[in-house]
């Protein structure tokens, strides 16, 4: 019999299958709290009224004002996805429009909240029929405190759909021809006229087929000494008023009269510099196609970006929303009275479309197909401004909805710049 130099060591009893369950036990609660902790921070997908929606307004941080430096902390939305359709915001803002001055006055907004909580945050579930309900119960007396009470996520919908569509409805003043005052159908809601001017300048009636300017950086310029402003653009001997209404008051990104195709094309992939979503809305035209200012603002980014090459950001006056305007004209992108710090008039030109872009070398024309690259972002917190919190929303359906409001402009002569005909002004809330 062969004989081993060594006597094999003696088997040690391994743990017992009680203790093994146990253990697992342990590990399966200390990953329970975790998650639960986590969850209670972040939450995830929850349900209420038998559909899942996100919830968002949980993400807590601190900055550097005096409530960060005492160690509070404050919450604030972190993630919107903006899915409310054309047609209910067609149909909220008529609602709107048709009880201002009326009691109650349905606010489009939180009617749209209202349907936003209903639905998870998913429009695809839109009924027309749901508002005419949900009007019908506000005229009869409810309250929307008393309808939304058991909503838990009412709040958060209200407050993201605010910070999207905050801006654009409210009481302005319209420059319109002195012999087309508008009835109270059209939104006029006075006192009219406010005030009388006549045109100075004198310009050729917007051709039919919109001329836009090509890519050469010689033809035209800004305007000449001698020639109309902006304050001076209408129609040969045109006299005008100033009407008073409420209604819708920001503008498609387009203006009128220039024609242009699109998709719903928000998230979907991009590889130049490195592989990404597409946090934007692609409005495909000619070149030179003016630009206009969707919302009234302050002029914050303006210069290249080999992403977006020439662009135009603009944030909103009550810093909820910042617009972005990407892929302007080679040569010549912006209006000439634009400047970095500048403010805006919601109706205005304010540059022309391009194919700019994909590039480090400013000026340079690589993107295959002229358009406009629309964004907006929503900032909560200014933390959220720039970096990884920032939050982009698809604008398919918002830019659908504001096609119905574009501005009307008009060829400044011997130049390559385009000017609106009509100004509007922003006015306070009426009381």
């Amino acid at each position: 019999m062969l004989r081993l130099p060594f006597s094999p060591p003696t088997p040690t009893p391994g743990p017992s299958r009680l203790f093994l369950y146990a253990k697992a036990l342990a590990l399966l609660l200390l990953g329970g709290s975790l998650l639960f902790a986590y969850i209670e921070r972040y939450p995830p997908l929850s349900q209420a009224g038998g559909s899942f929606y996100q919830v968002a307004k949980t993400r807590q941080a601190t900055d550097g004002d005096a409530a960060a430096e005492d160690g509070a902390k404050k919450t604030f939305i972190k993630w919107v996805d903006f899915t409310v359709t054309s047609e209910a915001m067609d149909k909220a803002l008529d609602l709107d429009i048709a009880t201002f001055r009326s009691d109650p006055h349905l606010n489009w907004i939180e009617l749209l909240a209202y349907l936003g909580a209903r639905y998870g945050g998913d429009f695809s579930r839109y009924k027309a029929a749901d508002l005419d309900k949900l009007a019908q119960s506000l005229n009869e007396g409810s309250t929307m405190g008393e309808l939304t009470k058991d909503m838990k996520y009412y709040d958060y919908y209200l407050e993201a759909y605010t910070a999207v569509l905050g801006g654009m409805v409210g009481t302005y003043q319209e420059e319109v021809p002195a012999g087309q005052m508008p009835s109270q159908a059209d939104g006029a809601v006075g006192p009219f006229p406010s005030q009388t001017g006549n045109s100075v300048g004198q310009l050729p009636a917007a051709p039919s087929q919109p001329a836009v300017d090509n890519e050469d950086p010689k033809a035209g310029g800004p305007p000449k000494a001698g020639e109309p402003k902006t304050e001076d653009l209408h129609a040969e001997g045109q006299e005008t008023t100033w009407v008073t209404k409420y209604g819708l008051k920001a503008f498609s990104p387009i203006a009128k009269g220039f024609p242009y195709s699109e998709f719903d094309d928000f998230g979907t992939a991009r590889s130049y510099g490195f592989k990404r979503q597409h946090l934007g809305h692609d409005m495909m035209g000619q070149v030179g196609t003016p630009i206009i200012a969707v919302e009234s603002g302050t002029v914050e980014a303006l210069g290249w970006n080999q992403y977006g090459g020439w662009r135009i950001g603009i944030r909103s006056f009550d810093k909820k929303r910042y617009y972005y305007y990407a892929h302007l004209r080679k040569g010549y992108p912006y209006q000439s009275d634009l400047k970095e710090g500048g403010t805006v008039q919601a109706g205005d030109v304010i540059g022309y479309m391009g194919r700019t872009g994909y590039s480090r070398t400013e000026d340079t024309n690589n993107i295959d197909e002229s358009h406009l690259h629309f964004g907006l972002q929503l900032i909560f917190d200014e933390s959220q401004k720039d970096g990884n919190n920032e939050i982009w929303i698809s604008c398919y359906e918002l830019v659908r909805f504001l096609h119905q409001h574009q501005s009307q402009t008009q060829k400044i002569p011997d130049t390559k710049e385009w000017r609106r005909v009509y100004r509007t002004k922003d006015l306070p809330p009426f009381s």
